[in-house]
């Protein structure tokens, strides 16, 4: 009767440990993500210059990562630079009727996968594409549309990335009216993660013009101070941004830095940028 009883235990100890294990949940396997955003901002800032005529921009994308670290997207924003361009080409432009070019598209893909502990590598391909644009009807400037390599190493909360444009950067042409093609652009931050969503993000970028003469580029430096607030899917931000264009190189007719329909307008002054983006 003994022997019985204890069987009976030992047979009720298994099931009950087989039916625990039966009802825990396996741990999560890794899955493909695919994700979208929208939002808007106050002034489109890219590389610390306004490309909407420090003006109010839609911007949106869809990002598709695996588990295997690749990874695409693309993303858009609605932009002015290129429709300016008319008001300051030189020679002037007449002949072009309705100077196209009010959207900027980025289509990128990359590779990236943390290589050891808290260091983390990203390299890539981004195209940034204006549809139907005619910025190249304006002499003094190329097709805006730049393919550039990149690649960027993390270590904890610090990222460093370099880009390398292959042809001519943006459709500028440097002083002198040599090829841009080659420029580069360093971009370094740091992510100091506070709680609760929030995070400040310092940065500083240098933007180098590649030219094959003594004539000065338009190299410059730009940097922003980004706090950015996250409520379930729902990001504030808020940016100060600026360069040092002004300072290094004065006012000139080319329009990557000064509006068009005021050309003593500064697109790349300090200023400060709200932003809202929804993830989904």
């Amino acid at each position: 009767m003994k022997k019985s009883l204890i069987s009976l235990v030992a047979i009720a100890l298994v099931a009950a440990s087989s039916l625990s294990q039966a009802q825990t949940p396996a741990p999560a396997v890794p899955a493909d993500s695919l994700t979208y955003n929208m939002g808007a901002v106050t002034d489109y800032r890219y590389r610390g210059i306004s490309q909407s005529r420090k003006q109010p921009a839609l911007q949106g994308g869809v990002d598709f990562v695996s588990t295997s670290g690749f990874y695409v997207g693309a993303w858009a924003s609605t932009i002015k630079w290129i429709k300016d361009a008319q008001e300051t080409a030189s020679p002037a432009v007449t002949n072009v009727k309705g100077f196209k070019g009010g959207l900027e598209i980025d289509l990128y893909g990359g590779y990236k996968k943390e290589v050891a502990k808290d260091t983390t590598l990203d390299f890539g391909l981004l195209q940034y594409y204006y549809p139907g644009n005619k910025y190249s009807s304006a002499g003094s400037y190329y097709n805006p549309n730049t393919l550039e390599v990149y690649g960027a190493v993390s270590y904890g909360a610090f990222t460093a990335k370099l880009s390398n444009s292959i042809g001519p950067l943006f459709g500028q042409k440097n002083p002198d009216g040599t090829t841009t093609s080659g420029s580069r652009y360093l971009d370094l931050s740091y992510t100091l993660d506070m709680g609760d969503g929030l995070t400040i993000v310092p940065h500083i970028g240098d933007q180098y013009f590649k030219h094959v003469s003594k004539t000065p580029s338009y190299s410059y430096n730009d940097f922003s101070i980004a706090v950015n607030k996250d409520m379930n899917g729902t990001v504030l931000s808020a940016t100060v941004v600026g360069t040092n264009y002004k300072k290094l190189h004065g006012f000139d007719a080319t329009q990557f830095v000064y509006d068009g329909k005021a050309p003593t307008k500064n697109m790349g002054d300090t200023a400060v940028v709200f932003g809202i983006k929804k993830n989904f």
